[in-house]
């Protein structure tokens, strides 16, 4: 039996939908399906009338949701009872923020934040994108910094969570440089030529932006897929060592780029995409983790727009 699974079915009671339900939730359909069935195997009956719609529960589900309502605000209410003995956390505010920007936007930026904005702590949990998402969703941090593309939009509602940009960066190829400064492989590459290409892992955010780089052009790049992991910094160091090509943010070559031990490897302008750069927090009326100095930071961000 998992919590998840209360929260889960709540949901869908509330919005009678299993697909609204999954991306309140932040999963795929398939998966929250799978997860109201689980929950109905534990309870060993139907909570769901699938024959119907909009979706309703059948009568054991309905005396569960009650059940589940109220589990659910006990297990909140004794975590909010056991955090507020750790009044010294009250002044860590803590971030979630994918690897991609963990390990190259965020130290910069949290520097330039101090100078501006005085002294603070913070905590970083650096995940993927959709366990960033949840650690948000789930109320286990205070804000959430993440990339944003129109064309890959972030489930958060808008009722529920604000937003607010912190400027935008650029996805670009970048390649080892040789001897003559030049990318030891470059877009779009000779007719016939396979480009060795170091790339995301399926289902990561940026692997997706990339996906539409590609799609986009009106060249055959010959891309060879040659390794893979989730983690721009796994394929910059790669690319460093001259494994092949690959696509990165451009606050994480920055030092690279300087030391021209990377270069861009496609013509300014070419093969490339612009991404927002984002931070949420829930609103403060439905907050579950009410910190002054959080409060103060957003109020800050929120003024001062050219942070980034």
């Amino acid at each position: 039996m998992e919590t998840k699974w209360f929260e889960d079915f709540v949901s869908l009671a509330e919005t009678r939908s299993f697909s609204r339900s999954a991306q309140l939730r932040h999963v795929t359909q398939p998966a929250f399906s799978r997860r109201i069935q689980a929950l109905e195997a534990w309870a060993g009956v139907d909570l769901v009338d699938r024959s119907s719609y909009p979706t309703r529960l059948t009568g054991a589900g309905e005396t569960l949701l009650a059940q589940a309502v109220e589990i659910l605000g006990q297990l909140q209410a004794t975590r909010n009872m056991l955090r507020s003995h750790q009044s010294a956390g009250q002044d860590m505010i803590e971030f979630a923020v994918p690897h991609s920007l963990a390990f190259s936007f965020f130290p910069h930026w949290l520097m330039d934040l101090r100078q501006r904005f005085g002294a603070l702590k913070c905590r970083l949990n650096a995940l993927n994108v959709h366990d960033a998402m949840l650690q948000l969703s789930e109320g286990n941090c205070d804000l959430l910094i993440v990339y944003h593309h129109a064309s890959q939009p972030l489930q958060l509602d808008p009722e529920r969570y604000q937003m607010a940009s912190l400027g935008h960066e650029t996805l670009a190829a970048y390649a080892r440089a040789d001897a003559q400064g030049e990318p030891m492989f470059r877009l779009p590459g000779h007719p016939g030529q396979k480009i060795p290409f170091l790339s995301y892992a399926s289902g990561a955010y940026l692997g997706r932006l990339v996906e539409l780089i590609v799609k986009a052009s009106t060249l055959p790049l010959n891309l060879d897929a040659i390794y893979e992991t989730d983690m721009a910094e796994g394929l910059k160091a790669m690319a460093l060592e001259g494994h092949g090509l690959t696509f990165l943010p451009a606050s994480s070559v920055k030092k690279e780029l300087q030391a021209q031990r990377l270069v861009q490897a496609a013509p300014p302008g070419q093969f490339e995409l612009t991404m927002e750069l984002r931070i949420y927090r829930e609103r403060p009326e439905l907050c579950r983790r009410s910190k002054p100095g959080a409060q103060a930071l957003w109020d800050f961000l929120t003024q001062h727009k050219s942070l980034a």
